[in-house]
């Protein structure tokens, strides 16, 4: 077995310069309750993204030497002093094959593995054997790699609604491998959801998966589109990995829209329905903007997957990545548009390719 492997890691510096490397680390033996995994697929999430790239000014992308720079904006440096000169693993899940493992644990040697906890963009990871999930025999890297922040995030979602007693969902934007597993996942449970598309041929895309009420925000009719969905749904939750500009705006305008229709006068504070809007993501890192014409009655909060997963029985959790690995080929199949390694990564083109964050375009990096 080797005795180093390599890591990628993003740093910081007191400068203000983002530098990502590929580092070489020394590969540990495992010990009790321990698995030593080589990776063989690593998707990149939007929140891999949030790491690696920070604030930095993607523009200034360049080669330093065998690092990627880019240079901090002034302004954003006070947020990062917690993380100045502090290189930093990346990659929340991945899959790949044990290689080796703890004395209690030598039966997983040679099995396939999914794996969630960091520092996943690596060749190696040491990582606890009740922190990963087997695949079946035959099972791809690639079809485990994404087996849990996309499909544990759509199951959330509806987990949440439950708990909080609503009935049908909104989420935004809905054409990506998440938005995608959620349509399914609404299917098969009979579970109302509006999804908002900012293309025709998404919205094509998702009405062939089966989708009922999809509405495209780049056609004039949007409001009118969104308003006559959350009426027909009952929708009062919405899930938006925009964040920026007015998307939970409107949301939240066209849920009171419906909401007064069924008043039976007129009340200045508006509706008493509730209204619950999640931002989940940053996909426009521009100000959120309230246009208020959705009442008093109404929640704006952010939602983060492993804060959501604390709030949830073992019961529930577990019964949620059963489904994961019963339905891994089917409903929480991903699918992804380029494979790249790790040191595909560290080119200032490929790197502005896999952070344009682009609806439906879906990085793999292959160790």
């Amino acid at each position: 077995m080797d005795d180093h492997g390599l890591e990628l890691r993003t740093t910081i510096t007191g400068e203000g310069m983002l530098r990502l490397t590929l580092d070489r680390v020394p590969l540990k033996q495992p010990g009790e309750g321990e698995l030593l995994v080589r990776i063989e697929a690593a998707p990149i999430n939007p929140s891999d993204l949030g790491l690696m790239f920070g604030p930095a000014d993607m523009d200034s992308l360049a080669r330093d030497g065998e690092a990627l720079t880019a240079r901090i904006p002034d302004r954003a440096m006070g947020a990062m002093r917690a993380r100045i000169d502090q290189p930093l693993p990346i990659g929340n899940e991945g899959a790949g094959t044990v290689i080796a493992a703890g004395p209690d644990r030598q039966d997983m040697i040679g099995r396939r593995v999914a794996m969630l906890g960091g520092a996943m963009f690596a060749t190696h990871r040491l990582i606890a054997a009740r922190d990963v999930l087997p695949l079946p025999d035959g099972a791809s890297a690639e079809e485990g790699a994404a087996l849990y922040v996309n499909p544990l995030t759509a199951l959330g979602f509806v987990e949440t609604m439950r708990a909080e007693g609503h009935k049908a969902i909104v989420h935004a934007p809905a054409a990506s491998n998440l938005g995608q597993m959620l349509v399914r996942i609404c299917k098969a449970d009979g579970i109302g959801l509006v999804n908002i598309v900012r293309k025709p041929e998404q919205a094509a895309m998702l009405r062939d998966l089966g989708a009922t009420h999809v509405v495209d925000s780049s056609q004039d009719s949007f409001r009118e589109d969104l308003t006559r969905a959350i009426e027909e749904t009952g929708a009062t939750i919405s899930f938006d990995a925009i964040g920026g500009g007015e998307m939970t705006s409107t949301i939240l305008n066209a849920m009171e829209a419906v909401a007064q229709k069924n008043m039976d006068g007129y009340d200045r504070y508006g509706s008493q329905v509730l209204k619950q809007a999640y931002i989940y993501g940053a996909l426009d890192l521009s100000p959120t903007v309230l246009r208020r014409g959705f009442g008093f009655a109404w929640n704006i909060g952010g939602w983060l997957l492993f804060n959501a997963l604390q709030k949830l029985d073992p019961e529930v959790r577990a019964r949620m990545r059963q489904r994961v690995a019963d339905e891994m080929t089917t409903t929480f199949a991903s699918h992804f548009t380029a494979r790249i390694t790790l040191q595909d990564a560290l080119d200032p083109d490929t790197a502005r390719a896999f952070n344009a964050k682009a609806t439906g375009a879906k990085y793999l990096l292959t160790p």
